[in-house]
């Protein structure tokens, strides 16, 4: 697992573009026991988060979790009611968001309409009194690094939305921040350009190697971005892991139920061993005995025919997903389970079936 205390990654070197060339190894950012109250709701309830120089971090959760105020926090537009921030070792609690060398896109994109691209980009630049000249030359090496060199006269409405948000990534990036704060700034795209815009954003972040907090409740962008993963929970980090540990190790059923797809069957456990439909999975974590809810992955569970070995079960619905199928089935006892095989085994609505389950260590959690 990258630590802060590795860097995340062997950084390029390169002077084909002027932010390549002044590209640093990253920031250190730290949360230590970070608190947040709004008169008596407490939205944040110490938050420990280490991010290592030139790590992308995503703080992953469902909206009202917190972690937009957590990045905010971050980034000063929010004080902490307890608790300290520190970026490359030094405390900016109390330093003013335009003290603290950060880089920030929203999700709306804020261009002034008035103005052309370029102009919007060299904004921050002509801000801190660059001369002309070189806000001008630092502008278009931002804009060439997100794609947009050959757009830079054109004005905002004469864009499109994902090159709108190009843009915004570009002003971030012209002033050489210390750290990059994204805060779930593709949701308002359609999802074509979402995708095409996530990848561009990690190969940039990359080529820079300049630390990253991405905030987003999409959990299939913070799978395909992040070196590690914060999943976030009614205001506290539930677990962060790189999107393998999370994926096919959840340390808790909330993370289970959050990242990726699972149905949730009725287990039992007795004698420290689980049991479903009779037969034995290995438990990700220890469980008391009695009855408990399962979280089952839809690769994990496997399709025959109605008179092959395991579960009876009837075909609800099947879905074709391009090179697998998701298919829903209803069990005998009433429980619904998603099943993902290949696309050439068909099986339509009300075909009888039989599902067995692959003994991959699953998550668990009592049943109320």
């Amino acid at each position: 697992m990258t630590t802060a205390d590795t860097p995340a990654r062997a950084l390029p070197r390169t002077s084909e573009n002027l932010l390549l060339a002044e590209a640093g190894e990253g920031t250190r950012v730290q949360f230590s026991g970070i608190v947040k109250d709004y008169g008596a709701t407490r939205v944040l309830h110490g938050v420990d988060l280490d991010v290592a120089p030139g790590e992308f971090v995503s703080l992953l959760g469902p909206s009202g979790c917190g972690k937009t105020t957590a990045l905010r926090v971050l980034a000063g537009l929010e004080r902490a009611t307890a608790g300290s921030i520190r970026l490359g070792g030094k405390d900016v609690s109390s330093v003013p968001t335009n003290k603290r060398d950060i880089g920030m896109v929203f999700q709306s994109y804020s261009l002034f309409p008035h103005l052309r691209v370029v102009d919007n980009v060299a904004f921050g630049l002509r801000r801190r009194r660059i001369n002309r000249t070189d806000a001008a030359a630092r502008a278009a090496a931002a804009l060439e690094l997100v794609g947009l060199g050959h757009l830079a006269e054109r004005f905002p409405h004469e864009l499109s939305g994902g090159q709108q948000q190009r843009v915004a990534l570009a002003r971030a990036l012209v002033t050489e921040p210390r750290v990059l704060l994204l805060d779930e700034p593709l949701s308002a795209l359609d999802a074509k350009v979402r995708v095409q815009l996530r990848d561009e954003i990690r190969r940039i972040q990359l080529r820079l190697g300049i630390t990253t907090v991405f905030v987003t409740h999409d959990q299939e962008e913070a799978l395909a971005v992040s070196d590690r993963i914060a999943v976030m929970s009614a205001g506290r980090i539930e677990q962060i892991g790189t999107p393998e540990d999370l994926y096919l190790r959840p340390a808790t059923a909330e993370v289970a139920a959050f990242v990726g797809v699972s149905s949730v069957v009725l287990g039992v456990v007795a004698g420290g061993a689980l049991t479903v439909w009779g037969q034995p999975l290995p438990l990700q974590i220890a469980a008391p005995d009695g009855e408990v809810d399962v979280f089952l992955r839809p690769e994990n569970v496997r399709i025959s025919s109605a008179d092959g070995s395991g579960t009876e079960a009837v075909v609800q619905e099947s879905t074709f997903l391009g090179s697998f199928r998701r298919t829903l089935v209803r069990t005998l006892d009433g429980a619904l389970v998603r099943v993902q095989h290949a696309a050439s085994d068909r099986v339509t609505f009300d075909d009888r079936v039989r599902i067995a389950l692959d003994p991959v260590p699953v998550a668990v959690r009592p049943r109320t």
